[in-house]
């Protein structure tokens, strides 16, 4: 990790920072049918209790924040493109207090909104974090694009989801997710 743990503000427990991350991003724009293979995907993490870092920003990413909460001892990191305010420690005062939820910014508490440069800085965050991606649905020439074309994320595994228009199929190294079946686990295909 590039960033030093001192240079971020921090919420929670220190110690999920040492933990291997999957980073989970979507585009914010993206086809719903990515929805049911990113919820299939999301189970298999929580039964493996794997770190899960992410901004949390897109509507498919809220939705599997609030999945993976669900399980008890579930390690979360969720950056943050502000400051930490006090209100997040009152909506997930149980987590914290179990240590497996972590908020982290490099962000002092007085930026109290996301921006395109503050989300920009938050993505950076989490490409230095990562041990791997998922990125389920990657919309061409945008955010994540540039994200992961950056020294920080481009060596990186990445696993996405076989989607007709999903850029993240042209990263180099990038394996398909497919979904485990009943008697197995998961498999990604090159």
């Amino acid at each position: 990790m590039l960033t030093l743990p001192e240079e971020l503000r921090t919420l929670g427990s220190r110690a999920l920072l040492a933990l291997p991350k999957t980073v989970f991003l979507c585009s914010r724009a993206y086809p719903a049918a990515v929805e049911r293979d990113t919820y299939l995907w999301a189970m298999e993490q929580r039964q493996q209790h794997r770190c899960i870092a992410s901004g949390f920003h897109s509507r498919l990413e809220q939705t599997v924040y609030h999945f993976l909460r669900q399980q008890a001892g579930q390690p979360i990191v969720y950056a943050l493109g502000r400051g930490i305010q006090h209100s997040l420690a009152f909506e997930n005062e149980a987590e914290l207090r179990e240590g497996n939820l972590l908020f982290i910014t490099p962000f002092e508490p007085e930026v109290s909104a996301v921006s395109f440069e503050t989300a920009a800085i938050r993505n950076l965050l989490l490409a230095d974090l990562a041990d791997d991606f998922f990125i389920p649905y990657m919309t061409p020439d945008g955010n994540l694009a540039q994200l992961l074309a950056d020294t920080l994320a481009r060596n990186k595994p990445l696993l996405t989801l076989d989607v007709p228009g999903n850029a993240a199929l042209a990263h180099p190294g990038a394996r398909i997710y497919q979904p485990a079946g009943l008697l197995g686990s998961s498999r990604a295909t090159p």
